[in-house]
């Protein structure tokens, strides 16, 4: 009985049929493409201009590779090696967490705060894959961008990943508490330090628990603020006067970040919600 030939177009239907019970539709038929455009380097365009071709065997058994790690629940970034953000692609590893759509909306409130501005000094603290501080080096003019993070590992794909989009930004491996940066020497710090609260881990869905670092996600139900603590300490040393502090945050933990901040004697205070209607930023200045 002859073999029947499976096309481009056949091979994307076997794919997000094969996702949708454990993803949904949606979500099953945007990974395909992003299976193609990482295999094959094709976009919708060039998916319907090969729809017809043979997909060949070394295709079919990478594909074949993927969706079995993909409903074992790993995440497709760390399969691909690769994230899309802020317009570019970022490579990443289990050694990083994956850069979040939301994370993006830090960005943005940065930019659009000071966008027009010229040579600012930027820290970013826990940096992982360098989403940020890649993202505000490409974005804020002649800036002098700074980041750091206590993986040696997040350190190098981060060091990769600005050097792949001709970013400049200065990493570098240390540890928040006891990193001292020189006293009034930054106009922006910004941070989307671990705020998950252990008690939250049962509620999460396996790809995220299973594969992506804890280091980076969780902190201890009794010191939930445990970093922002840290951080704002750092900020209100490094900071010029009227130098800006961001964060991003557990919206559960909202009004005790306000406080903390005022406690520790920054003004205008501002949170703000994601897309998703959640308190998930805030940021504020030093007086």
């Amino acid at each position: 009985m002859e073999q029947t030939t499976i096309t481009i177009a056949r091979l994307g239907r076997d794919i997000t049929a094969a996702l949708t019970p454990v993803y949904g539709e949606g979500e099953a038929k945007a990974m395909m493409r992003l299976i193609f455009h990482n295999l094959k380097g094709w976009g919708l365009t060039e998916l319907a201009i090969h729809a017809d071709n043979p997909a060949s065997d070394y295709l079919q058994s990478s594909v074949a590779k993927i969706i079995n790690r993909l409903n074992n629940h790993e995440p497709l970034q760390y399969i691909l090696g690769e994230a899309y953000f802020y317009g570019m692609n970022l490579k990443v590893s289990p050694a990083t967490l994956i850069p979040r759509p939301e994370t993006a909306e830090l960005v943005d409130l940065i930019v659009k705060d000071y966008g027009e501005n010229k040579d600012l000094r930027v820290l970013d603290i826990g940096t992982g894959s360098g989403a940020i501080a890649i993202a505000l080096a490409r974005n804020l003019p002649f800036s002098d961008v700074a980041a750091i993070d206590i993986s040696a590992d997040a350190i190098a794909v981060a060091k990769e990943n600005a050097s792949n989009l001709h970013a400049s930004v200065n990493f570098r491996q240390a540890d928040l508490f006891s990193f001292k940066p020189q006293a009034e020497s930054l106009d922006i710090i910004v941070s989307n330090p671990p705020y998950i609260d252990e008690s939250e881990k049962a509620a999460m869905d396996p790809n995220v628990l299973d594969y992506e670092p804890h280091s980076a996600l969780f902190v201890p139900d009794d010191d939930p603020l445990k970093f922002y603590k840290a951080i704002a300490d750092l900020a209100m040393n490094a900071l010029v006067k009227g130098g800006s502090l961001y964060f991003e945050i557990n919206p559960r933990h909202a009004d005790e970040m306000a406080e903390m901040l005022q406690a520790k004697g920054f003004y205008d205070i501002r949170s703000h919600r994601d897309i998703a209607g959640k308190t998930r930023f805030i940021d504020c200045r030093k007086n």
